[in-house]
């Protein structure tokens, strides 16, 4: 992994340039840091320096518990302190009164660079997130019964009931379009094998009824006799498993069963199309980061807006609060409770019930969480404002309360009293990550400080050795025209040498070539050759098969049905539109459908002609 502490220098240098400081004394400490200390030294500790380095901005000053794992001179750290003193007066370790945005973005930029990248944790850090799941679970099972939720659902009603009342309508009148999704599910159905799923749980059967929901249509009625309805106790259990996140810890979520993850989607479908269709989708964000970004960065400019982080959002969301939450409508609450998992298989085999209401796995988990987070928000306004609020008081909140999964924006003349409501229903506020003090603020993967973008760049993967690690290839072309946008033209040079070792055609191509290859500033494409009057340029382009997975009979017929169905969010409530894509990403009206599906097991790069973009 030599490759990573190269390109740290090289990162280091330009940056240095950038700065009027000197690199080398940061480059031979991080050479000697890495031959004692491995990766963990780029993957853990460097990002642990960023997070002193963030949370003394906020404090506006250095103090005697930061940077503990450097040496010092003083308060601040000997490493990186060329860039430190643009920041920080040298002396006092307090906070310049005009620090230099270029010298924070380089040293964020050059501690955080490899801290999310993809490495496997060691297996003494999965095996302890798999404990702080089932601590967590505890720690939410031992909260049950004793939150008062009167207030609670006073709020919920003011801010929900119109939308949920109107979902809770499109239950009762049966207006629920389920479909599967892409991924893995714990019964190990997937693509087109969904669609012929042959167990389903009981409990589904009254909002969910089998007969309309899986089978094309009541002429297949006999096909009923081959269906597996599970008892409550016989359900399958979602599995609990790690992914990827970063070299300090795996994320640990939950696989659901494929009926069930076929349910929640129907009601995440309802969900996602009331909140277009209501006031909420100024406060609400399901698949849109970017008011989260601009008022974070309106918040380190005017100082008005605080952004807060949640640790463990999801796994802390009790199932008590969302059934406080819903219980007024009884038929929402029923079809939410019915698709809901009520217990988990951890890696042990051991099968445990579970008091949070969905792990990240469920497609009920992001919104029912943003809804909680969002209730808990305007109790802790309504406290600081000592007074009951309106629904038009509510409504005056907008662009200045949003949520967005775990990441959460209120006004700063409320934040202590909205971190007091978010924890006084078992949720954890994340003090290392969330700012209302200075002028640092960060929401959905962009961060700014005094209202200027000092948002990073950062490596996912390994640069490549060999022609083979194709999947290397792809994220060092990626991240080196990420590079090139972000202004590191020295970098982009070090990473162009090591790609034109192992790419026989490297162009230069526009922002939507298909074909892996160098942006330019310029805009100038390499020269191209013309078929059909679309410019074609020659190079590698991804190849991602989509694996064969065949279905015929009636679940093929259900699957073309289900592609008709498909409902247009943005339209109406009620109106429905055909599309010709499935949920799988394919197209519905190809003959390969019915054969192929799911998500590419394998992806590799092929010598061709694409578009110049």
């Amino acid at each position: 992994m030599k490759s990573l502490v190269l390109l740290w220098n090289q990162l280091a240098r330009e940056l240095a340039g950038r700065c009027c400081t000197s690199a080398h004394q940061d480059i031979e400490y991080v050479s000697g840091r890495y031959e004692h200390e491995g990766l963990s030294f780029l993957t853990i500790t460097l990002p642990t320096f960023a997070k002193d380095f963030e949370r003394s901005l906020e404090l506006g000053k250095v103090d005697d518990t930061a940077f503990l794992s450097f040496r010092k001179s003083g308060l601040l750290p000997k490493f990186l302190s060329g860039y430190a003193r643009l920041v920080f007066d040298l002396r006092t370790g307090v906070l310049l009164e005009n620090p230099n945005p270029d010298a924070i973005r380089a040293i964020r930029q050059l501690t955080l660079v490899f801290g999310k990248i993809l490495l496997e944790c060691e297996p003494h850090r999965v095996d302890a997130a798999h404990m702080e799941f089932l601590k967590c679970e505890e720690e939410v099972r031992e909260l049950f019964g004793k939150i008062s939720f009167t207030d609670f659902q006073r709020v919920s009603s003011l801010l929900f009931s119109s939308m949920f009342s109107i979902i809770d309508k499109r239950i009762y009148d049966g207006d629920i379009l389920p479909k599967h999704g892409p991924g893995a599910t714990a019964d190990s159905l997937y693509g087109n094998q969904k669609y012929t799923q042959k167990t389903w749980p009981c409990r589904l059967e009254h909002y969910f009824p089998y007969v309309e929901m899986v089978l094309p249509n009541y002429s297949f009625y006999e096909e009923l006799d081959k269906v597996d309805f599970l008892e409550p106790g016989a359900e399958i259990p979602v599995k609990v498993i790690d992914v990827p996140k970063t070299m300090k810890t795996p994320r640990i979520i939950a696989v659901e069963p494929t009926a069930m993850q076929y349910a929640q989607q129907g009601i995440l479908r309802l969900i996602q199309e009331a909140i277009k269709g209501s006031y909420l989708n100024d406060f609400i964000g399901l698949d849109d980061q970017t008011p989260n970004q601009r008022m974070a960065r309106r918040g380190s400019e005017v100082g008005d807006l605080a952004t807060l982080d949640l640790s463990e959002a999801s796994d802390r969301v009790s199932c008590e609060s969302v059934a406080n939450m819903l219980w007024p409508h009884q038929h929402f609450y029923g079809a939410v409770m019915a698709c809901r998992s009520r217990r988990a298989r951890l890696p042990s085999g051991e099968v445990i019930p579970l008091a949070k209401f969905a792990s990240m796995g469920s497609a009920l988990c992001f919104p029912m969480e943003a809804m909680v987070f969002l209730v808990a928000i305007f109790l802790g306004i309504e406290k600081s404002l000592e007074r009951p609020l309106t629904l038009k008081d509510v409504k005056s909140f907008k662009g200045r309360v949003r949520v967005f999964g775990d990441d959460i924006i209120v006004p700063v003349d409320h934040v202590r009293s909205v971190i007091q409501f978010l924890e006084s229903f078992g949720l954890k506020v994340n003090g290392r990550k969330s700012f209302w003090n200075g002028k640092f603020r960060e929401s959905c993967g962009k961060e700014y400080y005094d209202g200027q973008d000092i948002s990073i760049v950062r490596v996912r993967r390994t640069p490549p050795t060999s022609r083979r690690n194709e999947q290397e290839i792809i994220s060092t072309v990626s991240l080196r025209n990420q590079l090139l946008h972000a202004g590191y033209e020295d970098t982009v040079d070090h990473l162009d040498g090591i790609l034109r070792k192992l790419l026989t055609h490297y162009p230069v191509v526009g922002e939507r070539s298909p074909v892996l290859g160098r942006l330019s500033l310029t805009g100038v494409p390499t020269p191209v050759r013309t078929m059909n009057s679309i410019s074609k340029v020659k190079g590698w382009i991804i190849q991602s098969p989509i694996p064969v997975n065949e279905i015929d009979g009636w679940p093929a017929l259900r699957k073309c049905l289900a592609s008709m169905e498909v409902r247009d969010p943005l339209a109406p409530f009620g109106n429905t539109k055909s599309s010709e894509w499935d949920m799988f990403g394919t197209l519905a009206t190809s003959p390969d459908h019915l054969r192929r599906s799911g998500r590419p097991r394998v992806v590799n790069i092929k010598l061709g002609m694409g578009s110049s973009g």
